[in-house]
């Protein structure tokens, strides 16, 4: 239908736009604290990205992604997360031959064919960090703080941290070995997808929605009695850094995350009064992805946040300022004479940088003054007959009713300056 958006989006109207600006504002705020810099990359990427950067055994490839054939015969997929993009621009552009570590932010859309459901569409919005080229557990502490600053800053506090290490190639083919065994029992009793991923990376049953494939997880061999002793090293400095920082945190052994480019660290934040759907963010190390997608072998560590799961936190605990839109100044003019100076003047406060606004109908003046109580405006300009005449115009405080004639030749100067003093 034209008079409806497609499933599982959402038009974000002018009413919501305040809400959008204050968490966006306070995202970029924090990354310029913790040094931070803005990428954009593009929507959609050629689709062996995603392939290769996410892994093909996973529920994103393999059942969530928009992808499509154009005029040229390429495969090209809308990005469902931004990470193998940011690694793919890193590689690109050169920019391991720049200071290291690159620690680069971002704020988009993403495309994922999921169910809608509260607080999840198909197409979406991710604030994410990327850091590139250092090794050491102090960066991802860094990244965890960050990501609890944000969430902190925003108002949100009932926030749990939870922590895993998710091993290294050395580790993980005693792990896979071990998961294998646990499963071959169960094989006939998981689901198709399982089935298919036993040989091809059984990790990932341990990440599948389906609920009787949760239920015979239970038990099974958790990557942390695999760790070799790099990774196990690595683990135990992260909790130490982050027990340093005041940070509260829970290992859960069966955290892996959905995508397989995650090495060693892996992270996610809950927000439990959301209930079921309670993760607002997730992370992990991805020291891999750089070599995979053709780049020197550079390590890597980011996270990703879910902006209408946030906002949807911040509305359910009116967390959320009031961002009504005000115009500084509304002009009324009621005789059609006077229009023309009316019209100049609104353009010359635009242009000193007042938020200006007029009627465009030539309605009443009692029509009028509602238009300017909808604008919030602070005050009004009333461009009458006789006060024109004499050079005057009228100018209303809108806040205590107070009212005075002044020179039309001082219209600019003092409704700067009255504005300025009401900041």
């Amino acid at each position: 239908m034209l008079t409806t958006v497609p499933r599982g989006t959402k038009d974000i109207l002018p009413a919501d736009i305040g809400a959008w600006r204050y968490l966006e504002n306070t995202m970029r705020d924090i990354c310029a604290r913790f040094g931070y810099e803005e990428i954009r990359t593009p929507i959609f990427e050629h689709t062996e990205l995603f392939q290769r950067g996410i892994g093909d055994t996973t529920d994103v490839v393999e059942k969530e992604m928009y992808t499509f054939t154009d005029r040229g015969e390429r495969s090209l997929t809308l990005r469902p997360e931004n990470t193998a993009s940011v690694v793919r621009a890193y590689v690109e552009h050169k920019l391991y031959a720049e200071n290291s570590p690159t620690k680069l932010f971002y704020i988009g859309p993403m495309f994922r064919y999921d169910r809608p459901q509260a607080g999840r569409y198909r197409q979406f919005h991710q604030f994410g960090v990327e850091a590139l080229g250092a090794v050491g557990p102090n960066i991802d502490a860094e990244i965890i703080i960050l990501a609890v600053t944000v969430l902190q800053s925003l108002g949100l506090k009932d926030l749990k941290l939870k922590i895993n290490s998710v091993g290294c190639p050395k580790c993980r083919p005693e792990h896979r070995n071990r998961l294998q065994e646990f499963f071959k029992p169960k094989f006939n009793e998981l689901c198709k997808d399982c089935q298919s991923r036993f040989d091809r990376n059984p990790l990932r049953i341990l990440d599948c929605k389906v609920p009787h494939c949760g239920e015979l997880s239970v038990g099974a061999p958790s990557l942390g009695e695999c760790l070799c002793e790099e990774c196990s090293s690595h683990f135990e400095k992260l909790k130490e850094l982050l027990t340093s920082a005041g940070l509260t945190y829970e290992v859960d052994t069966n955290l892996v995350r959905g995508l397989d480019y995650y090495t060693r660290t892996a992270f996610e934040i809950q927000y439990t009064p959301l209930g079921a759907q309670s993760a607002v963010c997730g992370g992990g190390r991805y020291d891999g992805l750089v070599k995979e997608v053709g780049g020197p072998e550079t390590p890597g560590i980011g996270f990703a946040m879910g902006m209408e799961r946030i906002l949807l936190a911040l509305e359910s605990q009116n967390l959320i300022p009031d961002t009504n839109f005000s115009t500084d100044v509304y002009a009324i003019c009621t005789n059609e004479e006077n229009f023309s100076l009316t019209f100049k003047t609104v353009i010359d406060l635009r242009r000193e940088g007042l938020k200006a606004e007029f009627d465009f109908n030539g309605r009443s003046m009692k029509a009028q003054m509602k238009q300017a109580n909808r604008y919030n405006a602070k005050y009004v300009l009333i461009f009458g007959e006789d006060e024109v005449k004499n050079g005057k115009v009228v100018l209303r405080d809108m806040l205590n009713s107070d009212q005075k004639e002044i020179d039309l030749k001082d219209i600019t100067t003092i409704l700067k300056a009255e504005v300025q003093n009401n900041e």
